[in-house]
């Protein structure tokens, strides 16, 4: 049994029965009413996500790539936003996210937070195959399924919760230890939860194909990816008879004849995937395994792509030869790769550009380009061109998260760190929870010398991480710099108040429990 399976076990391992679950309205999704609520509250829910999460993005695998994780949430945001009332009652804000791993998987955490293996962006061969397995997930998340499992047990059960879901994401190192904790406890209890699991399994698949259908997908397309999975027996298949019943998703066949027969009651709907969908794709392929063989076969599969007929398979190979060749330190021919994709798909005279939509290219293209300008072994002067390619992108993509780590990122290295502190500044104070933005900051300051704003700036950083001890330790450090202001002080005094105040909370919930 799998991260994902395990994942959804240990999420329901105190599980009440299942109540009836109905077919969700055509036009906006069910309510929840206040059972859930009262047994999961959406701000525990999402606190115990972003607990979950602050583990997760520690573990070697979490794919922490730019490109990557804005597409995914792109995707993602896109379909919760196509389906009034797909938030629910909680107003959840979904996060989406990758992990390396060669495995068909997805899976979905407390508060909205999505995950999808490289594994599975690489073995969808379109983009509404990906969208299925994305839109199941939400449908999950939608439906507040483990707020449902807990029925009427008290919220602070909840708290040994976190550690069982962060042990079945481990189950990769030591499944057999996993599944202990799986089956722990009576078998009666782990019956109920494989019962609930199943029925939310298949409501998160009926969620799931109204939010893809929503959101102008082919609905075919969950159906697609669900034979693959039967194809690769790799979650569901090959599970003998007198076994599914200890499966706590139903068989991939089961599953399969269900969607099928709701395709059948809607028009089949034709849709051209973005070039973003094939670009990302094999972004995914080269990062998921950078062993030496890894290397080895991601290069075979590209080069064989190129021989495809189709414009965007083509282009997406180039691009995935050109990310290659730059993570192995071959410039000039991660350059040259990323030209041949640009021209692949560059329009006759008189046609609308590829790259003057956002969404098909241009952002990627645009990104790749100013990582190889940034690149260790590029001239001094290839900073300064990465400087002007990342202003002008941002300036035309303002939404792009990507484009404005990377525009910091050009700052920094073309040692313009006035211009550098004060753009990563203003951008830490509308996102104040993006790590990456207080960490750029903090090597800015370091060049300028500036040590006690640098020390504060990591201390932002450690808050966002939930590192609170390591975060009270930068400010103490930053009051003992040398440069630092009476205003400084002023205001390491009052955020060390609150700090230790989220400490002393955070202890006393810890004895509660």
């Amino acid at each position: 049994m799998t991260a994902l399976a395990l994942c959804t076990a240990a999420a329901f391992a105190i599980a009440a029965p299942a109540e009836s679950l109905q077919k969700p309205d055509t036009s906006r999704l069910p309510t929840l009413g206040d059972t859930a609520r009262q047994d999961l509250s959406p701000i525990l829910e999402r606190k115990l996500g972003e607990e979950i999460m602050r583990d997760v993005r520690r573990d070697p695998a979490y794919l922490d790539d730019d490109p990557i994780i804005e597409y995914l949430n792109n995707l993602g945001n896109a379909m919760v936003a196509s389906v009034p009332g797909t938030r629910g009652e909680t107003g959840a804000d979904f996060s989406f996210f990758a992990m390396r791993d060669a495995n068909l998987n997805a899976f979905a955490l407390p508060g909205g937070f999505i995950a999808a293996h490289t594994g599975l962006i690489v073995a969808a061969q379109n983009e509404s195959e990906l969208a299925g397995v994305m839109a199941h997930e939400i449908g999950h998340v939608s439906q507040r399924h483990i707020a449902r499992a807990l029925g009427q047990q008290k919220q602070d059960v909840l708290l040994p919760l976190a550690a069982m879901i962060l042990a079945a994401l481990a189950s990769k190192a030591s499944p057999d230890a996993a599944m202990g904790v799986l089956l722990g406890g009576q078998g009666l209890a782990v019956q109920r939860q494989l019962n609930f699991s199943r029925d939310a399994e298949r409501e998160a698949d009926r969620v799931g194909f109204q939010i893809m259908a929503a959101g102008g997908y082919d609905v075919t397309g969950m159906a697609g990816f669900f034979k693959r999975l039967q194809s690769a027996s790799k979650l569901y298949g090959d599970i003998p008879a007198q076994l599914a019943h200890l499966s706590s998703h139903p068989l991939t066949a089961e599953r399969l004849v269900d969607m099928q027969a709701r395709i059948r009651e809607i028009p089949k709907k034709a849709r051209v995937d973005n070039l973003d969908f094939q670009l990302v794709r094999a972004r995914a392929r080269v990062l998921q395994d950078e062993s030496v063989s890894g290397r080895r076969d991601t290069r075979n599969v590209l080069e064989a792509q190129i021989k495809e007929q189709h414009r965007h398979l083509q282009a997406g190979a180039q691009y995935g030869l050109a990310v290659l060749s730059l993570r192995q330190g071959k410039l000039a021919e991660a350059q040259s790769w990323l030209d041949k994709a640009r021209a692949t798909v560059k329009p006759k005279e008189g046609v609308l550009s590829v790259e003057s939509q956002a969404g098909d290219g241009a952002v990627m293209f645009a990104g790749l380009s100013i990582e190889i300008k940034l690149a260790p072994g590029q001239p001094p002067s290839a900073a300064d061109e990465a400087v002007r390619e990342a202003d002008a992108a941002r300036q035309r993509y303002p939404l792009s998260r990507a484009l404005a780590h990377q525009y910091g990122e050009a700052l920094i290295a073309a040692a313009r760190y006035d211009d550098a502190t004060r753009y990563l500044r203003d951008q830490a104070q509308l996102y104040r929870e993006d790590a990456r933005l207080h960490d750029m900051l903090a090597r800015a300051y370091s060049k300028q010398g500036r040590i006690a704003l640098q020390h504060m700036a990591l201390a932002e950083s450690y808050v966002v991480a939930g590192a609170l001890p390591a975060a009270v330790a930068q400010l103490e450090l930053a009051r003992k710099a040398g440069d630092v202001s009476f205003y400084d002080q002023a205001v390491i005094d009052a955020r060390e108040r609150e700090l230790k105040a989220r400490q002393k909370a955070e202890k006393e919930e810890e004895k509660e429990r």
